[in-house]
């Protein structure tokens, strides 16, 4: 039965749909079978990041609106993925979600949700399928804070099993003192920690062009290690 992950934060630009798609990708490496969903509606970005952006057609409102067939939503590939609605429409429930969702899950290990930035319909939509929480932050006070408030929220929803990840992660203006350390991300979140990705440049070329950075780039390290720990491997929560 598939383990279905809520992948959200409090604010935009943490870096979250880069996580979906760089651990999606780590998952099927290992091979699970995987499927990502977007559920930004009106800014998808997860079918660029994962190379899909020149075969979306259809997308889950589709499916709901009886506009297409479940399997039309669908695309093929590595990590499978469904597109978000381009705009809202009053029939996008937490509850249609979730219909369609139980009814392609089989067969899948795991499927990642990744939800709009903040706590509003969208976020609200995407848990309501969602049995796990995965709260992304970066270390800085504004970013940590929001993501506290996104992990009250899952609580209030009944997701209470989540994990953090702390992105773009950089030593030298923490050791300035100029963001937060990793202890003090856990503690104003409350919330234990899953893994840190570092900061990593080579990453935000691979967003732009939806193609993986290399197998020995830190992004990749960090995200096989992220993969390694959802499968219930011992691994170390930090690259070296």
């Amino acid at each position: 039965m598939a383990k279905i992950y809520i992948v959200a934060s409090g604010k935009g630009g943490v870096g979250k749909s880069t996580l979906t798609a760089g651990l999606s990708r780590m998952l099927s490496e290992l091979n699970k079978k995987v499927l990502a969903i977007d559920c930004d509606i009106g800014l998808r970005s997860l079918d660029i990041l994962l190379g899909y952006d020149d075969k979306v057609v259809f997308d889950w409102g589709d499916v709901i609106t009886g506009r297409c067939q479940k399997e039309d939503a669908v695309i093929k590939g590595d990590v499978d993925f469904i597109a978000a609605p381009r705009s809202y429409d009053e029939a996008y429930t937490g509850e249609a979600l979730k219909e369609f969702i139980d009814s392609i899950k089989i067969g899948y290990d795991y499927i990642f949700l990744d939800a709009p930035a903040g706590i509003g319909t969208g976020f609200n939509i995407a848990a309501a399928s969602a049995e796990y929480g995965i709260a992304v932050t970066t270390p800085d006070n504004v970013c940590v804070r929001s993501c506290q408030r996104a992990c009250e929220e899952l609580n209030k929803l009944g997701i209470n099993d989540i994990r953090l990840v702390i992105n773009m992660f950089e030593a030298k203006p923490v050791v300035k003192k100029k963001l937060l350390n990793i202890d003090e991300c856990i503690d104003e979140t409350g919330v234990q920690l899953l893994g840190v990705i570092p900061l990593d440049r080579i990453l935000a070329f691979a967003s732009v062009t939806g193609v993986a950075p290399g197998e020995f780039s830190a992004s990749e390290q960090a995200f096989y290690r992220l993969a390694k720990r959802i499968t219930g491997e011992r691994v170390p929560l930090v690259c070296e």
